[in-house]
């Protein structure tokens, strides 16, 4: 037979064609994917305008399916007023960033920002660029500019009238003496509106570039193992039992600098360097290597587990002491045991058992890999990063070079989640080609990648509360164990949670640990969510109020949580009674400036399995410039949080990670999908502007969990869910 090599992408250009006979019956503006024409004219850094009207507009965040491609244009077009199908997307230039002085303020791509805090700049270089145009055409016309009108792409003043792309040159000379204010809410005339994502067409036809799609003349290919058990150390290997190996080209040992390297820093490992992929990786798994485990291989997620146990039975760090209303801190000299001794004197003390939640992966669709093509006078890297200014700035300190002459080419991203922020891999791919002297593509395998992961940290809490005589908490103490490197995730939902209780402390303890530590999805709020929100589930049934009713009454005041309270209780249908099997639980956790609230509705089986039949959720992020895409994140960032609830949970043995792939670390698949998932946008309009990206996860497992409880009576108080006994 002859030999064939028809891939997923080559499915997707053929069956997207007219011959292959699926055609997409909709219009989406067609996105750029290099440099604007050549007779294009740029008004500023952030936009051109070509001589047909046509405008293209720079994005510095990076597309890694939460649609920061579509919300960048969008800004941007909606000040300088263009036709939405005249909008095309242009790559941010990184080293153009890096060298200007940051050019484009930040190319951080997290933390749902992209719209929450960055509209303000964003939307100015639009109005910038409009108010510019308008200038130039007054001058051209000799009318004042306060008679000239932007609008749709056009420029007009009685009889005059020209269009953006006649002034552009002109516009482009135009110092303004002052900027131009933003518009308000309710002067818009695109944001607010469904607009469809300008990727989804190359994603549909297999047109859009990733990382792993690069590819240079010369190129030859890298596989790397790091120590499986964190922050050990290469200590030997031997390439010589591996060298005759086909194509195998040679062996790069990566040295770290810092005893203990921060996750970007180039950590301890060896590369196997050869022709293709997979003869690289097939030497890699049988080269003799010795490791130096170092402190880690002491420590497994069980030795954790025995040691928070032990903390939460003393008393932790005290993070937060409140006498009062939410936010009234206690002066220094109070006794720090007020709390304790209300509880002790209480004629009615609740106090939970041990909730807990383990580490989690990224495991995003693409492995992360990098390109990278170093040369005397110029290094050219693709790299999987949620930030592509910082990671220029980290290949430029592993080579030693200027930054000038480091190019940092930006794709699309396989999924990121938080990941992209902590990645060495394209320190990795530039010293293997700093060394062979070729392009070298690094590409983790799954098992690497999981294993060298920065995970999701585990948490265990615990609660004790003194209920008063109406059945609400009148002290409240909350006690959590974590670890010690990103401590602010710990007080996330919890520390800030505005349930009006009188007293209130937190208090936090530090288990051993070595595993690197990052960000996930609505870090520290998804798994504190999972807690907080069943603790409030039993203290309410403790005193005899109902779930709903509590939080709305815990709550009294604080406008942006009643907003969705109240449409909780009104569109959900909530009850706590649907009978034997079935069950309708709540949550509600803020999440980057995000109020969110979820309802699930979960069916059990008489053998314990656990179906999520629908999930309601209600945000409140005070604005959102594109319903559309606010609906598709929370979808997104609810079925990733419920695939971790559900059948996550990474396992640490003797120091290292032991589930590294799909077959013993389990994501959610297709059919687990729940058939019903509804978002209502409950916004407050209030001069406050939440992320939608992420939110939606934290209250997803709770409201599960709250939901498990009422159809069994069996409280679900560890992930993954898939392993309780119901």
């Amino acid at each position: 037979m002859n030999k064939m090599n028809f891939t997923r992408r080559d499915f997707f250009k053929v069956t997207t064609s007219a011959a292959g006979g699926l055609l997409i019956g909709f219009h989406f503006p067609v996105m750029a994917e290099a440099a604007a024409d050549s007779s294009a004219v740029e008004v500023n850094a952030w936009l051109t305008i070509d001589p047909n009207n046509i405008v293209s507009i720079v994005t510095p965040q990076t597309e890694m399916g939460q649609g920061a491609f579509t919300a960048v244009p969008m800004m941007v077009a909606e000040e300088l007023d263009i036709p939405w199908e005249n909008v095309r997307h242009v790559f941010a230039d990184a080293n153009r960033h890096v060298n200007n002085d940051n050019l484009y303020t930040t190319t951080s791509t997290g933390g749902s920002t992209t719209v929450s805090r960055r509209h303000p700049y964003i939307m100015q270089a639009g109005a910038s660029a409009r108010e510019r145009l308008r200038v130039a055409a007054a001058n051209r016309w000799g009318v004042a500019v306060d008679q000239v009108v932007a609008k749709q792409g056009m420029l007009t003043s009685g009889s005059n009238q020209g269009t953006y792309g006649e002034f552009a040159a002109d516009a482009a000379a135009v110092t303004l003496e002052a900027e131009p204010a933003i518009k308000a809410y309710g002067d818009w005339w695109l944001l607010g509106g469904d607009i469809k994502r300008l990727d989804v067409p190359l994603k549909t036809n297999g047109t859009a570039v990733y990382p792993i799609d690069v590819s240079v003349p010369g190129m030859v290919y890298a596989a790397v193992q790091a120590c499986p058990v964190p922050e050990g150390k290469l200590v030997s290997f031997d390439f010589e039992a591996v060298k005759a190996m086909p194509g195998v080209i040679a062996a790069v040992e990566l040295k770290q600098v810092k005893d203990v390297p921060a996750f970007t820093d180039l950590r301890s490992a060896i590369a196997i360097v050869a022709e293709s992929w997979y003869q690289a990786k097939n030497a890699l798994a049988v080269m003799p290597i010795v490791w130096d485990f170092g402190r880690g291989a002491t420590i497994s997620y069980e030795s954790q587990t025995a040691e928070a146990l032990g903390l939460l039975a003393g008393a932790g760090t005290v993070l937060k002491n409140e006498d009062g209303n939410i936010g009234k801190n206690l002066d220094t000299g109070v006794n720090q045991d007020a709390v304790p001794d209300l509880i002790a004197a209480s004629g009615k003390v609740v106090a939970g058992e041990v909730y807990s939640r383990p580490f989690e992966a990224h495991a995003t669709m693409m492995p992360p890999c990098a390109l990278a093509d170093v040369k005397d006078d110029r290094v050219d890297i693709w790299t999987f990063t949620q930030d592509i200014g910082r990671s220029l700035n980290e290949v430029a300190d592993q080579l030693g070079r200027d930054t000038k002459n480091v190019f940092l080419h930006q794709t699309y991203l396989g999924g990121g989640f938080g990941g992209g922020y902590n990645m060495d891999v394209h320190r990795q791919a530039a010293a293997i080609s700093a060394a062979v002297g070729k392009p070298v593509k690094v590409i983790r395998s799954r098992e690497e990648d999981i294993a060298q992961d920065s995970q999701r940290p585990p948490i265990w809490g615990t609660y004790k509360a003194a209920l008063g005589d109406d059945g609400l908490p009148v002290a409240l103490v909350t006690h959590f164990v974590g670890e010690e490197k990103q401590p602010v995730f710990s007080q996330r939902g919890v520390a800030n949670m505005p349930y009006l209780v009188p007293n209130r402390r937190h208090e936090y303890s530090v288990v051993q640990n070595h595993i690197p530590i990052g960000y996930h999805r609505a870090p520290g709020a998804n798994s504190n969510g999972f807690i907080v929100e069943q603790m409030v589930d039993e203290l309410a049934q403790a005193g005899g109020w109902d779930p709903l009713e509590w939080r709305i009454k815990m709550t009294e005041g604080n406008e942006p949580w009643q907003r969705i309270l109240l449409a909780m209780k009104e569109k959900s249908g909530w009850t706590t009674d649907l009978g034997q099997g079935e069950g309708m639980g709540c949550a509600v956790v803020e999440s980057h400036g995000t109020i969110a609230g979820c309802v699930a509705t979960v069916s059990v089986s008489r053998r314990g399995q656990v179906y999520v039949d629908r999930l309601q959720y209600f945000l409140n992020s005070g604005y959102v410039i594109n319903p559309l895409a606010a609906r598709e994140q929370a979808e997104s960032s609810a079925i990733w949080e419920l695939g971790h609830a559900m059948m996550g949970g990474l396992e640490m043995r003797d120091g290292r990670i032991v589930n590294t792939n799909f077959d013993s670390y389990s994501i959610i698949r297709m059919p687990d999908q729940p058939p019903v998932i509804d978002v209502n946008l409950e916004m407050s309009q209030n001069q406050w502007w939440g992320g939608l990206g992420e939110p939606a996860g934290p209250p997803t497992p709770p409201a599960v969990a709250n939901a498990i409880f009422y159809a069994t009576g069996t409280r679900v108080r560890t992930t993954p869910i898939s392993k309780a006994e119901l």
